[in-house]
Order: structure tokens, then C-alpha cells, then sequence
């Protein structure tokens, strides 16, 4: 009996320590590298050992303070296409960044992430450790990395709560900082406008992004969570959060970000509102068609019937 005790006393005393080790990690990322222009069997094993180690590096990395269950994970996945071989260990590559987020008291995951990153330059020797420190640039390899797990994390934690994203925004940024004397494109505002440095410091200025990042709570905590049980107050949230991005749209035309927001939402939006009324379809319509004109023909089956 006494063993029992004992037994019983050690786990209590030591469960928050199992606990803090399985309830850590933030991101279920999948990853894939593919090279169809670079065949040769030296890059190949490049290519599998690099992919094992990002995988490794985007799951067993703890990015944030807050503790997850297997099942609260993040969703997400990294897909990368070396496109061309500078030598042995340097590559040129697209990355494309994709995540999702579970919808309440339902099996559907919504998309939140939907882009592809084309300023990519992959510096990566065979076993090489992914080591990274958020205040000091070593390597465009974990730069790359930790910027999208923390865009990732960011992205998400808007949905739940108002700006619940921020901190992990700012550590984006930070990194875009560190990185801006690389020599690497995409983390320097003259790079073009759709790059990581426009991609996080758009959205945290306030003056004219604040609607975007009020449209991301709004659509998925206020709308989506709750069409489960009330699918007509869910649209009108998701209709209200529309026009917030309309407002930015209207702001920046042709905005990056916002651009992102349908790359992610399009398909989804069309599902949303096709069991809708008339009268719904007809005002989503008309602002679809304003702000996201490379997807009207998708649209266009929303319309009513005359």
C-alpha cells in the first residue's frame, strides 16, 4: 500500500514535467522537397537529408510559451521546388506555405495560409543542424523557416482572438531585421512588394491594416464557429468581415495581403454563401467582384437567379 502511496505521489509530482514536454510544440507541419530540374544523385541526398531536417526543425522547435495537445496543433505544411543548383550546397527554390485551422463542433479545417514564396535561396550542406537564436542572424535557411512558423502561428492566433497574433508578428519582423543584411532577397522593402518584409510589416501597421486583421477574428471565431448553430448569423459575421477587408482594399488597392486573404478564402467563400439567400448572395457578390476581381468567374456561380 504504502508503495502505492508513493507511486501515486511521484507521478502527481512529476506529471507537469511529462506533460510540459508532450504539450509543447505548436505546428504539425508536413514538409516535401522536390527537384525535378536537379536529378543528380549528390543533390538527391541533399535534397532527403534537408527535408528531414526542416521537418525536425518545424516540429520539435517550441516557438511560443503556451503549451498544445497532439490534437491542438497547427495544421500546415511546407512544399519547396529547387529549381535550379548553384553548387553542391546552394540552391534556388520556390516555398509555398500552407495552413489551416479547425472549425468549431465540425470535421472541416479552414484555410488560413495560401502562398508561395519565390525569392527563395536554400544554403544547405548534407547533416547540416538547424540551429536558431531569434536575435541573431545565422543562416537564410532558419531565417526562412522560423519567419513562416511564427507568419503561421501569427495567422492563427488572430482567429481566436482581436490582434491575438501580434507577439508573434513582432518576432517575424525581428527576423526580417536581422536578415535585412544578408545579401538574400526578400527581407529588404526594395526587394519588390510581395515579400516577407511587406508580408508582416503591412499588418502590423495599424493605420491601414487594422481592418484586415479585425476581418481575420471576425470571419473565423464570430462566423465560422459558430454556423454549427446558427449558420445565418455566422454569414452575416463573415459578410461584416468582408467589408473590413473592403476597407482596406479600398485604402491599397491591389494590396499583397489582401491578396493573400483570397488566395486562401476564395473557394472557401463560394461554399459558405451557396446555401445562402438571395438578397446575401447578391451583396457578397458585389463586393467579391470589387475587391478580388481575379477570381469573378468563380463568383459568379453565387449569383441568383434572375
Amino acid at each position: 500500500m504504502f508503495q502505492k502511496i508513493v507511486f501515486s505521489v511521484l507521478i502527481t509530482l512529476f506529471f507537469p514535467l511529462f506533460t510540459g514536454v508532450c504539450l509543447s510544440q505548436e505546428l504539425n507541419c508536413t514538409v516535401d522537397v522536390v527537384s525535378p530540374q536537379v536529378q543528380d544523385a549528390a543533390a538527391q541526398a541533399v535534397f532527403k537529408n534537408m527535408k528531414d531536417a526542416i521537418y525536425q526543425f518545424m516540429n520539435s522547435t517550441k516557438w511560443t510559451s503556451d503549451n498544445f495537445t497532439p490534437q491542438e496543433r497547427i495544421e500546415c505544411s511546407i512544399f519547396i521546388n529547387i529549381t535550379s543548383e548553384n553548387s553542391a550546397s546552394d540552391f534556388n527554390a520556390t516555398m509555398q506555405i500552407q495552413s489551416r485551422r479547425p472549425v468549431y463542433k465540425t470535421s472541416f479545417n479552414s484555410p488560413q495560409l495560401n502562398f508561395q514564396d519565390n525569392n527563395i535561396d536554400l544554403v544547405y550542406v548534407l547533416n547540416q543542424p538547424l540551429l536558431f537564436n531569434i536575435n541573431v542572424y545565422s543562416d537564410n535557411i532558419t531565417s526562412l523557416l522560423a519567419f513562416y512558423a511564427y507568419v503561421i502561428i501569427a495567422t492563427d492566433y488572430d482567429t481566436y482572438s482581436q490582434d491575438g497574433g501580434t507577439p508573434y508578428y513582432l518576432k517575424a519582423q525581428n527576423i526580417v531585421t536581422n536578415a535585412q543584411n544578408s545579401g538574400y532577397k526578400g527581407w529588404n522593402p526594395q526587394d519588390g512588394d510581395q515579400t516577407r518584409y511587406w508580408l508582416v510589416n503591412n499588418l502590423l501597421d495599424e493605420s491601414y491594416y487594422a481592418p484586415l486583421r479585425k476581418a481575420a477574428y471576425m470571419y473565423h471565431r464570430l462566423g465560422l464557429d459558430v454556423m454549427y448553430q446558427d449558420p445565418v448569423k455566422g454569414r452575416n459575421q463573415i459578410l461584416s468581415a468582408l467589408q473590413d477587408v473592403q476597407q482596406v482594399y479600398n485604402s491599397r488597392p491591389a494590396n499583397y495581403n489582401v491578396q493573400l486573404f483570397f488566395n486562401a478564402k476564395s473557394a472557401e467563400l463560394v461554399n459558405i454563401f451557396s446555401e445562402a439567400t438571395d438578397g446575401e448572395k447578391s451583396q457578397v457578390v458585389r463586393i467579391l467582384n470589387a475587391i478580388d476581381p481575379t477570381n469573378i468567374d468563380k463568383y459568379s456561380v453565387l449569383k441568383p437567379s434572375e
